[in-house]
């Protein structure tokens, strides 16, 4: 039954997205030669890093010409989520994550990859982390990801900044000391606030840092019985907390902030702490690219109610079914997982901008170790220590640390933060975009009494 009612939301879901979603620049239709594939992947350093790089190494060696479709992260999730649920085929190999592949894979949506990753003996798929392994594993327990790099989230601070005001960021912070740090750091250079906190809307941009706060506060979108919790308890509590925290010394235009802005922010020397995923790093540490480089603290993950409160995520390279270029398109996954891509990045590009956190042996690599001394240990602790099946204070009815993995949060997550995000707009109140959101959640939650 959940099978059939999620072929309806996605066909529901699909045919809206072919009326409104961006078509991004590089790729036409999954052309009939075989020495071409297109690409869609998400707008993030790591992937312009792979679109700058492939054509010198990877089409040199194969012959393979690889056409990347890049967009913003929103953007992105609209336009897979309309070609793989309409069976399209514009794209060989699309970038998705932890929350849509065992989901897509329920649905046939996607080709298994482990077999790939076995018969290519340089792959070394025993290395791959097993967190993310499991995320990015089927109900069969087979591979239908091959993990570009992983993350978890964690706080990251202008160690300059802190020291100059008489600042100490403990090692594992309480959110009530972010938000304490945060006053205290607002304005300490010219321009500079407090924090940078995600705003703009989207369950997997707003939605990811304020649910994994939802959880230590407390809260949780549903019970394990899927009572919706979205205006009660800890999730009303985080909620309040969040918008308050950024209202008062967030970022400059922090309803449009995702991602991307606040990397800037924090590389610009516009913001003194941002809390997000650890994958940022990489970019922040590189002096080519970031003034703050060398400058900034790590710290774990901000809690209140729970011993740690960090997110699990893996961007990752699936194969559409419909793709007719399973050959080139396999090769192609296989090397921007591999090893030898991960050396590639250090040796051309620098070390810090290594696509980490799904290799154990990226960690012993001397180069990355130098490069990653401030962040790498952190990074790959929070990594092994987050818990999809029990990341809160009660029991859920399914796994997800930063979502909820059914088919309906998509749209809920992000028709909920479009309601936050008003808030801190201060367009609207906070009760109010709970109390809409609530009845968002309380819809959802009929499927599965």
């Amino acid at each position: 039954m959940r099978s059939t009612r999620y072929a309806l939301i996605a066909g529901a879901a699909a045919t809206a997205l072919l009326a409104t979603s961006c078509s991004g620049a590089g790729a036409g239709g999954s052309s009939a030669g075989g020495d071409s594939i297109n690409v869609l992947m998400v707008g993030n350093p790591q992937m312009e890093d792979i679109a700058k790089l492939t054509k010198d190494t990877f089409t040199k060696d194969t012959g393979i010409k690889v056409n990347f479709t890049v967009l913003p992260e929103n953007e992105l999730r609209d336009k897979v989520t309309q070609d793989i649920a309409t069976q399209a085929g514009q794209y060989d190999v699309a970038t998705i994550g932890a929350y849509e592949v065992p989901i897509w894979e329920k649905n046939g949506w996607l080709h298994e990859l482990g077999s790939y990753a076995d018969k290519d003996k340089g792959f070394d798929k025993a290395d791959l982390l097993k967190p993310m392994v499991q995320s990015l594993s089927g109900s069969d327990g087979k591979l239908y990801g091959l993990p570009f790099y992983g993350e978890s989230s964690f706080l990251m601070y202008r160690k300059d900044v802190f020291a100059e005001k008489g600042l100490t960021m403990p090692e594992h912070p309480t959110w009530q000391q972010v938000a304490d740090l945060a006053a205290k750091a607002d304005g300490a250079e010219p321009g500079m606030k407090g924090i940078c906190l995600r705003g703009l809307p989207g369950w997997g941009e707003l939605g990811a840092p304020l649910t994994s706060m939802v959880n230590t506060f407390g809260g949780t979108w549903f019970t394990k019985g899927w009572k919706a919790q979205v205006n009660t308890g800890g999730f009303k509590e985080a909620t309040t907390f969040y918008v308050d925290l950024v209202r008062k010394h967030g970022e400059a235009g922090a309803p449009q902030a995702g991602f991307t802005e606040c990397l800037n922010g924090m590389s610009q020397g516009k913001v003194a702490m941002w809390y997000d995923a650890t994958s940022a790093a990489g970019s922040l540490e590189d002096p080519s690219s970031s003034k703050a480089a060398g400058k900034i603290g790590y710290a774990y993950a901000p809690t209140m109610k729970t011993d740690s409160s960090g997110w699990l995520w893996a961007w990752a390279w699936a194969m559409p079914k419909t793709t007719k270029k399973a050959d080139a398109a396999s090769k192609f996954m296989l090397w921007a997982s591999s090893k030898e891509y991960e050396k590639l990045v250090g040796e051309k590009l620098g070390w810090p901008r290594v696509p980490a956190g799904k290799r154990a042996s990226t960690y012993e690599i001397p180069e990355y170790k130098k490069a990653s001394a401030s962040f790498g240990d952190i990074t790959l602790k929070s990594i092994q220590q987050a818990d999809p099946a029990n990341p809160g204070t009660q029991p859920r009815p399914t796994v997800g640390i930063q979502f909820v993995a059914i088919p309906e949060f998509q749209d809920l997550g992000t028709k909920v933060t479009q309601e936050i995000s008003a808030a801190i707009a201060g367009k609207t109140s906070v009760d109010k975009a709970l109390n809409d959101g609530q009845k968002l959640a309380e819809d959802v939650a009929k499927n599965y009494k």
